[in-house]
Order: C-alpha cells, then structure tokens, then sequence
C-alpha cells in the first residue's frame, strides 16, 4: 500500500478524500455548526503533514444523503469553519464541487493552503461514478490521498474513479486502519 511518504507533494495540488461526515446541531440564531468533529479532528494527522510538507490541498467529503442535489441545511460550511478552528489557517470553502470557479480556486492555492469542496453528494455522478466527474475531480489536482477509510468501500468518484486517474497514496488514517485490520487477521491466522 502507497502512503503519502511515497508522495513527492511539495507545491502540488493534491486532492484528499476525507470523511467529514459529522452531525450537525442549529445555533439559536439559526446557523449551522458541528456538533461532533472526531471525524475531523481523525484526519488532522494527514492534513497537517502535508500542509508541513508544502502541499496544496484541496479536501473532499460528503455530508448527509442529498442524492444528488444542492441541499443548504448539508452544506459544507460548517464544517468549514471548524476545520478552520482546528487548523489555525485559512478553509476556503468552493462554492461547487466542480467548476469553473472551483478550477480557479485550486489553480490560486499556496503551499500549505486548504479548499474544502462543497458537499460531494449534490453531484448525481458521485455515486454512480460518472466518468465526466471522476474527470472534472481528478483535473484539480497532481496528486490523490485517500484518508476517509468509512467511504473507501463505496465504488465513487471521490474514492475509487480519482484513484485511476492519478498517482495516488493512503492518508495516515486509511493506512491506520489498514495495518490494525491487517494485524488484527495475522493474529488470527497464527491462532
């Protein structure tokens, strides 16, 4: 298995799939936050070492069921801001998945800068793997890091279509679970 020790990432654009898939709750004035960020904070360890290492990231997630469709209450705003909270840097928050404007935001990204995509799941091609997205997702970066081990299964753009597309890597926390699983049948093989 590829780790992001493999990757030469400095001044690249790399696109990582992560898993921020977390609960949100309401603020009294109406607005939207986290409410849990253990999936957040889990893929930290990954975030900041590449941000260490000079890379450009551009984040990838989904955020509830839309199905395919812009539905504001699953935004990833929040979960923006919160990212930005746990950094101490900058979360610019892509007004799409996939774009124009979104090109122009990961073509202007900085070492050691974040672009958080919009909510995965408001593509229709995303769960269908849909070769037009798998495209437009992989022309935004040099390099792919999958780190979102809940969602590595599912047969989706964001997971298994970039992943043809380009040089790709595990993230530490997909690489985590992977050895602990590999560890945990070795073991029962010996017994």
């Amino acid at each position: 298995m590829r780790s992001i020790d493999d990757l030469d990432v400095h001044g690249r654009r790399v696109l990582v799939r992560v898993d921020f898939n977390v609960p949100l709750s309401e603020n009294p004035d109406g607005t939207q936050a986290v409410a849990d960020d253990t999936r957040i904070v889990a893929a930290l360890p990954t975030i900041e070492e590449l941000r260490a290492r000079g890379a450009r990231l551009i984040l990838v997630s989904h955020l509830g069921r839309p199905k395919g469709e812009r539905v504001q209450s699953l935004s990833m705003a929040p979960v923006a801001a919160r990212l930005a909270e746990l950094t101490g840097g900058d979360v610019t928050l892509a007004p799409d998945v996939v774009g124009p404007r979104v090109a122009e935001l990961a073509d202007a990204l900085g070492d050691g800068q974040i672009l958080l995509l919009e909510n995965v799941r408001f593509e229709a091609g995303e769960a269908k793997n849909a070769p037009e997205l798998v495209r437009a997702l992989a022309d935004l970066a040099d390099l792919y890091v999958n780190d979102a081990f809940g969602t590595a299964h599912r047969a989706h753009a964001s997971t298994t279509g970039v992943a043809h597309l380009l040089p790709s890597a595990a993230g530490r926390l997909l690489e985590r679970e992977v050895n602990t699983l590999t560890g945990i049948l070795d073991q029962k093989s010996v017994v």
